[in-house]
Protein backbone atom coordinates (compact mmCIF):
# COMPACT_ATOMS: atom_id res chain seq x y z
CA UNK A 1 0.00 0.00 0.00
CA UNK A 2 1.34 3.90 -0.48
CA UNK A 3 2.29 5.70 2.60
CA UNK A 4 2.87 9.58 2.80
CA UNK A 5 6.32 10.49 3.71
CA UNK A 6 7.88 13.52 5.78
CA UNK A 7 8.58 16.19 3.80
CA UNK A 8 5.62 15.40 0.73
CA UNK A 9 5.27 12.66 -1.50
CA UNK A 10 4.28 8.96 -0.90
CA UNK A 11 6.01 5.49 -1.11
CA UNK A 12 4.90 2.14 -1.74
CA UNK A 13 5.26 -0.60 1.10
CA UNK A 14 4.93 -4.55 0.83
CA UNK A 15 1.92 -5.92 3.04
CA UNK A 16 2.27 -8.98 4.61
CA UNK A 17 5.01 -11.80 5.54
CA UNK A 18 8.10 -10.94 3.25
CA UNK A 19 8.95 -13.67 0.64
CA UNK A 20 11.40 -16.61 1.72
CA UNK A 21 14.27 -16.30 0.62
CA UNK A 22 15.44 -19.84 -1.26
CA UNK A 23 18.89 -21.05 -0.35
CA UNK A 24 21.17 -20.88 -2.68
CA UNK A 25 22.08 -23.79 -5.01
CA UNK A 26 17.99 -24.51 -4.89
CA UNK A 27 16.57 -24.01 -8.67
CA UNK A 28 13.03 -22.09 -7.56
CA UNK A 29 11.53 -24.74 -9.96
CA UNK A 30 11.14 -27.07 -7.22
CA UNK A 31 10.91 -25.58 -4.31
CA UNK A 32 7.70 -26.11 -2.59
CA UNK A 33 7.29 -22.44 -1.27
CA UNK A 34 7.85 -21.12 -5.00
CA UNK A 35 6.07 -23.93 -6.87
CA UNK A 36 3.03 -25.09 -5.65
CA UNK A 37 3.38 -28.36 -8.17
CA UNK A 38 7.00 -29.25 -6.13
CA UNK A 39 4.63 -29.44 -3.09
CA UNK A 40 2.40 -32.18 -4.65
CA UNK A 41 5.72 -33.92 -5.74
CA UNK A 42 6.69 -34.34 -2.70
CA UNK A 43 3.66 -35.80 -0.89
CA UNK A 44 3.31 -38.16 -3.50
CA UNK A 45 7.04 -38.94 -2.73
CA UNK A 46 5.86 -39.14 1.33
CA UNK A 47 3.38 -41.32 0.50
CA UNK A 48 4.98 -43.79 -1.50
CA UNK A 49 7.90 -43.89 1.05
CA UNK A 50 4.85 -44.89 3.66
CA UNK A 51 3.28 -46.89 1.48
CA UNK A 52 -0.84 -47.47 1.66
CA UNK A 53 -1.58 -45.71 -1.26
CA UNK A 54 -5.80 -45.71 -1.62
CA UNK A 55 -7.80 -43.34 -3.66
CA UNK A 56 -8.95 -41.04 -1.26
CA UNK A 57 -12.94 -42.11 -1.44
CA UNK A 58 -11.54 -45.08 0.57
CA UNK A 59 -9.15 -43.49 3.06
CA UNK A 60 -11.66 -42.35 5.13
CA UNK A 61 -13.16 -46.12 5.29
CA UNK A 62 -9.84 -47.33 6.31
CA UNK A 63 -8.71 -44.67 9.11
CA UNK A 64 -11.00 -42.49 10.40
CA UNK A 65 -7.83 -39.71 10.82
CA UNK A 66 -7.10 -39.74 7.46
CA UNK A 67 -8.41 -36.61 5.72
CA UNK A 68 -9.56 -37.63 2.03
CA UNK A 69 -9.37 -34.10 0.92
CA UNK A 70 -5.48 -34.23 1.19
CA UNK A 71 -4.57 -32.52 -2.24
CA UNK A 72 -1.67 -34.61 -3.91
CA UNK A 73 -2.47 -33.53 -7.29
CA UNK A 74 -4.39 -36.77 -8.45
CA UNK A 75 -6.67 -37.19 -5.85
CA UNK A 76 -5.43 -39.58 -3.46
CA UNK A 77 -5.24 -39.61 0.17
CA UNK A 78 -2.62 -41.75 2.26
CA UNK A 79 -4.11 -44.47 4.72
CA UNK A 80 -2.40 -47.42 6.48
CA UNK A 81 -3.92 -50.26 5.06
CA UNK A 82 -5.02 -52.70 8.20
CA UNK A 83 -3.59 -56.15 8.00
CA UNK A 84 -6.36 -59.32 7.71
CA UNK A 85 -5.93 -62.05 9.62
CA UNK A 86 -5.88 -65.53 7.73
CA UNK A 87 -9.27 -66.03 9.26
CA UNK A 88 -10.46 -62.74 7.28
CA UNK A 89 -8.56 -64.11 4.44
CA UNK A 90 -9.76 -67.37 4.21
CA UNK A 91 -13.69 -66.13 4.57
CA UNK A 92 -13.27 -63.57 1.36
CA UNK A 93 -12.46 -66.14 -0.92
CA UNK A 94 -15.36 -68.42 0.98
CA UNK A 95 -17.24 -65.77 -0.80
CA UNK A 96 -15.62 -65.03 -3.44
CA UNK A 97 -15.93 -68.55 -4.60
CA UNK A 98 -19.78 -68.64 -3.58
CA UNK A 99 -20.66 -66.02 -5.87
CA UNK A 100 -18.94 -67.41 -8.57
CA UNK A 101 -20.19 -70.55 -8.13
CA UNK A 102 -23.80 -68.83 -8.08
CA UNK A 103 -23.30 -67.04 -11.31
CA UNK A 104 -24.63 -69.44 -13.99
CA UNK A 105 -22.74 -70.21 -17.07
CA UNK A 106 -24.40 -69.81 -20.73
CA UNK A 107 -25.56 -73.42 -21.17
CA UNK A 108 -26.96 -73.51 -17.16
CA UNK A 109 -28.83 -70.01 -18.25
CA UNK A 110 -30.16 -71.57 -21.52
CA UNK A 111 -27.91 -69.90 -23.79
CA UNK A 112 -26.52 -71.61 -26.65
CA UNK A 113 -23.15 -72.39 -26.32
CA UNK A 114 -21.43 -71.57 -30.19
CA UNK A 115 -20.73 -74.59 -31.94
CA UNK A 116 -19.36 -75.40 -34.85
CA UNK A 117 -21.12 -78.12 -37.00
CA UNK A 118 -20.52 -81.62 -37.01
CA UNK A 119 -21.36 -85.01 -39.31
CA UNK A 120 -24.19 -86.54 -37.72
CA UNK A 121 -22.78 -89.95 -36.72
CA UNK A 122 -20.70 -87.71 -34.12
CA UNK A 123 -23.91 -86.67 -32.63
CA UNK A 124 -24.07 -88.37 -29.80
CA UNK A 125 -20.45 -88.33 -28.54
CA UNK A 126 -20.53 -84.83 -28.45
CA UNK A 127 -21.71 -82.18 -26.07
CA UNK A 128 -24.32 -79.77 -28.10
CA UNK A 129 -23.66 -82.25 -30.95
CA UNK A 130 -20.80 -80.65 -32.37
CA UNK A 131 -17.19 -78.69 -31.77
CA UNK A 132 -17.46 -76.36 -29.06
CA UNK A 133 -15.37 -72.94 -30.28
CA UNK A 134 -12.89 -71.99 -28.19
CA UNK A 135 -12.36 -75.77 -26.84
CA UNK A 136 -9.34 -78.39 -27.29
CA UNK A 137 -10.03 -81.64 -28.70
CA UNK A 138 -7.70 -84.60 -27.87
CA UNK A 139 -7.64 -87.41 -30.24
CA UNK A 140 -5.75 -90.92 -30.01
CA UNK A 141 -3.84 -92.83 -32.63
CA UNK A 142 -6.36 -91.91 -35.79
CA UNK A 143 -5.59 -89.73 -38.37
CA UNK A 144 -9.18 -90.68 -39.90
CA UNK A 145 -10.89 -89.82 -36.80
CA UNK A 146 -9.39 -86.74 -36.44
CA UNK A 147 -9.99 -85.79 -40.28
CA UNK A 148 -13.62 -86.84 -39.69
CA UNK A 149 -14.05 -84.51 -36.87
CA UNK A 150 -12.84 -81.57 -39.07
CA UNK A 151 -14.72 -82.99 -41.94
CA UNK A 152 -18.08 -81.76 -40.47
CA UNK A 153 -17.48 -77.94 -40.14
CA UNK A 154 -15.19 -77.98 -43.21
CA UNK A 155 -18.69 -79.08 -45.24
CA UNK A 156 -20.50 -76.49 -43.67
CA UNK A 157 -17.84 -73.50 -45.39
CA UNK A 158 -15.29 -73.13 -42.25
CA UNK A 159 -11.90 -72.87 -43.17
CA UNK A 160 -9.55 -75.81 -41.48
CA UNK A 161 -5.75 -76.36 -40.94
CA UNK A 162 -3.26 -79.33 -40.45
CA UNK A 163 0.09 -79.19 -38.66
CA UNK A 164 2.37 -81.78 -38.45
CA UNK A 165 1.58 -84.15 -40.94
CA UNK A 166 3.91 -84.50 -43.90
CA UNK A 167 1.88 -87.67 -44.57
CA UNK A 168 -1.51 -86.99 -45.20
CA UNK A 169 -3.13 -87.87 -48.14
CA UNK A 170 -4.97 -85.10 -49.92
CA UNK A 171 -7.71 -87.53 -51.73
CA UNK A 172 -8.22 -89.37 -48.55
CA UNK A 173 -9.10 -86.39 -46.50
CA UNK A 174 -11.35 -85.32 -49.37
CA UNK A 175 -12.95 -88.25 -49.18
CA UNK A 176 -14.13 -88.33 -45.66
CA UNK A 177 -15.29 -84.58 -46.55
CA UNK A 178 -12.90 -81.74 -46.15
CA UNK A 179 -13.02 -79.28 -48.80
CA UNK A 180 -9.71 -78.73 -50.15
CA UNK A 181 -10.87 -75.42 -51.50
CA UNK A 182 -10.57 -73.90 -47.60
CA UNK A 183 -8.00 -76.05 -46.55
CA UNK A 184 -4.40 -75.06 -45.04
CA UNK A 185 -1.56 -77.46 -44.89
CA UNK A 186 1.60 -77.21 -43.03
CA UNK A 187 3.13 -80.94 -43.31
CA UNK A 188 6.69 -80.00 -41.51
CA UNK A 189 6.80 -76.92 -39.26
CA UNK A 190 9.79 -78.64 -37.22
CA UNK A 191 9.97 -77.13 -33.72
CA UNK A 192 8.34 -73.85 -35.06
CA UNK A 193 5.26 -76.12 -34.54
CA UNK A 194 3.67 -73.99 -31.97
CA UNK A 195 4.45 -70.79 -33.83
CA UNK A 196 2.02 -72.23 -36.92
CA UNK A 197 -0.33 -73.43 -35.24
CA UNK A 198 -1.04 -70.18 -32.76
CA UNK A 199 -0.60 -68.65 -36.66
CA UNK A 200 -3.39 -70.29 -37.82
CA UNK A 201 -5.94 -70.37 -34.97
CA UNK A 202 -5.83 -66.10 -35.70
CA UNK A 203 -7.40 -66.45 -38.83
CA UNK A 204 -8.77 -70.64 -39.75
CA UNK A 205 -11.89 -72.22 -37.80
CA UNK A 206 -10.77 -75.20 -37.42
CA UNK A 207 -6.65 -76.19 -36.58
CA UNK A 208 -5.48 -79.97 -36.25
CA UNK A 209 -2.30 -80.69 -34.96
CA UNK A 210 0.07 -83.66 -34.12
CA UNK A 211 2.80 -82.52 -31.69
CA UNK A 212 6.50 -83.52 -33.05
CA UNK A 213 7.74 -82.62 -30.07
CA UNK A 214 5.92 -82.59 -26.07
CA UNK A 215 4.54 -78.92 -25.04
CA UNK A 216 5.39 -77.65 -21.76
CA UNK A 217 2.07 -76.92 -19.82
CA UNK A 218 3.14 -72.80 -19.77
CA UNK A 219 2.82 -73.27 -23.57
CA UNK A 220 -0.65 -75.39 -23.68
CA UNK A 221 -2.02 -72.99 -21.65
CA UNK A 222 -1.13 -69.59 -23.81
CA UNK A 223 -2.43 -71.69 -26.90
CA UNK A 224 -5.48 -72.39 -25.15
CA UNK A 225 -6.06 -68.98 -24.29
CA UNK A 226 -5.34 -68.19 -27.85
CA UNK A 227 -8.24 -70.71 -29.01
CA UNK A 228 -10.71 -69.37 -26.67
CA UNK A 229 -9.90 -65.95 -27.45
CA UNK A 230 -10.55 -66.38 -31.50
CA UNK A 231 -13.10 -68.84 -31.32
CA UNK A 232 -11.52 -71.59 -32.46
CA UNK A 233 -11.40 -75.49 -32.28
CA UNK A 234 -8.23 -77.17 -31.58
CA UNK A 235 -8.05 -80.87 -32.70
CA UNK A 236 -4.75 -82.27 -30.87
CA UNK A 237 -4.01 -86.02 -32.55
CA UNK A 238 -1.37 -88.29 -30.38
CA UNK A 239 -0.57 -85.83 -27.52
CA UNK A 240 -1.03 -85.64 -23.81
CA UNK A 241 -2.82 -82.32 -23.95
CA UNK A 242 -4.06 -80.94 -20.66
CA UNK A 243 -7.12 -78.85 -20.45
CA UNK A 244 -9.25 -80.81 -23.41
CA UNK A 245 -12.56 -80.61 -23.49
CA UNK A 246 -13.00 -84.53 -24.82
CA UNK A 247 -10.75 -87.02 -24.76
CA UNK A 248 -11.56 -89.30 -28.27
CA UNK A 249 -10.23 -92.41 -29.07
CA UNK A 250 -10.94 -95.78 -30.79
CA UNK A 251 -11.27 -98.70 -28.35
CA UNK A 252 -12.17 -101.50 -30.86
CA UNK A 253 -12.23 -102.11 -35.07
CA UNK A 254 -13.15 -104.66 -37.28
CA UNK A 255 -12.38 -104.62 -41.13
CA UNK A 256 -15.18 -106.24 -43.19
CA UNK A 257 -15.05 -107.43 -46.62
CA UNK A 258 -12.22 -110.20 -46.43
CA UNK A 259 -13.15 -113.83 -46.78
CA UNK A 260 -11.02 -116.34 -46.19
CA UNK A 261 -7.96 -115.77 -48.00
CA UNK A 262 -9.85 -113.64 -50.59
CA UNK A 263 -11.98 -110.19 -51.34
CA UNK A 264 -11.12 -106.65 -50.83
CA UNK A 265 -11.57 -104.38 -47.67
CA UNK A 266 -14.49 -102.42 -47.80
CA UNK A 267 -15.59 -101.08 -44.40
CA UNK A 268 -14.77 -100.67 -40.98
CA UNK A 269 -16.96 -100.60 -37.82
CA UNK A 270 -15.33 -98.65 -34.72
CA UNK A 271 -16.24 -98.09 -31.38
CA UNK A 272 -15.64 -94.82 -30.46
CA UNK A 273 -15.23 -93.39 -27.02
CA UNK A 274 -15.30 -89.65 -25.68
CA UNK A 275 -14.92 -88.81 -22.55
CA UNK A 276 -14.01 -85.15 -20.68
CA UNK A 277 -14.79 -82.71 -18.14
CA UNK A 278 -17.58 -80.18 -17.76
CA UNK A 279 -20.81 -80.69 -19.42
CA UNK A 280 -18.29 -83.63 -21.56
CA UNK A 281 -17.57 -85.49 -18.03
CA UNK A 282 -19.91 -88.24 -18.37
CA UNK A 283 -18.75 -91.70 -20.49
CA UNK A 284 -20.18 -91.59 -24.31
CA UNK A 285 -19.38 -94.82 -26.82
CA UNK A 286 -20.61 -95.30 -30.23
CA UNK A 287 -20.26 -97.74 -33.13
CA UNK A 288 -19.57 -95.82 -36.55
CA UNK A 289 -18.75 -97.35 -39.91
CA UNK A 290 -15.39 -95.71 -40.39
CA UNK A 291 -15.37 -95.68 -43.03
CA UNK A 292 -18.34 -96.69 -44.94
CA UNK A 293 -18.12 -98.42 -47.91
CA UNK A 294 -18.70 -95.08 -49.78
CA UNK A 295 -16.06 -93.51 -48.18
CA UNK A 296 -18.00 -91.77 -45.46
CA UNK A 297 -18.35 -92.15 -41.81
CA UNK A 298 -21.62 -92.61 -40.14
CA UNK A 299 -23.70 -94.39 -37.41
CA UNK A 300 -23.00 -98.51 -37.29
CA UNK A 301 -26.88 -98.06 -36.36
CA UNK A 302 -27.22 -97.19 -40.04
CA UNK A 303 -26.95 -100.62 -42.43
CA UNK A 304 -23.88 -100.33 -44.72
CA UNK A 305 -24.37 -101.77 -47.73
CA UNK A 306 -24.36 -105.59 -48.51
CA UNK A 307 -20.67 -106.48 -47.18
CA UNK A 308 -18.69 -110.05 -46.95
CA UNK A 309 -18.49 -111.20 -43.36
CA UNK A 310 -15.98 -109.52 -41.06
CA UNK A 311 -12.11 -111.02 -42.11
CA UNK A 312 -11.39 -113.85 -40.01
CA UNK A 313 -7.91 -116.35 -40.95
CA UNK A 314 -4.85 -116.07 -39.47
CA UNK A 315 -3.28 -114.33 -42.41
CA UNK A 316 -6.78 -112.08 -42.77
CA UNK A 317 -6.29 -111.18 -38.84
CA UNK A 318 -2.95 -109.86 -39.12
CA UNK A 319 -3.73 -108.15 -42.31
CA UNK A 320 -6.48 -106.54 -40.16
CA UNK A 321 -3.96 -105.41 -37.45
CA UNK A 322 -1.48 -104.08 -39.71
CA UNK A 323 -4.21 -101.82 -40.91
CA UNK A 324 -5.74 -100.95 -37.55
CA UNK A 325 -2.17 -99.58 -36.62
CA UNK A 326 -2.26 -97.21 -39.94
CA UNK A 327 -5.69 -96.03 -39.71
Amino acid sequence: MARPLLGGGWRTARVGPPPLAVPTGVDPALDGHANPSARRVDKLERMFDHRGVVSSSRAGDLDPDVDPSVDVGVGLGVARMPRRSDADRAAVLADLRAELAAKPTAAAAGRAVPTLPTLPAFADLLPGQGLRRGASYAIEKSTMLTLALAAGPSRAGSWCGVVGMPGLGAEAAAGLGIDLTRFVLVPSPGRQWLSAVAALIDVLDVVVVRPPTRAYDAEIRRLAARVRERGAVLLVQDGDWAGSELRLAIRSSTWHGLGAGHGHLAAREVTVEATGRGAGGRRRTSRLWLPDRDGGVRPAAVASPTLASPASGSGDDDVRRRLERVS
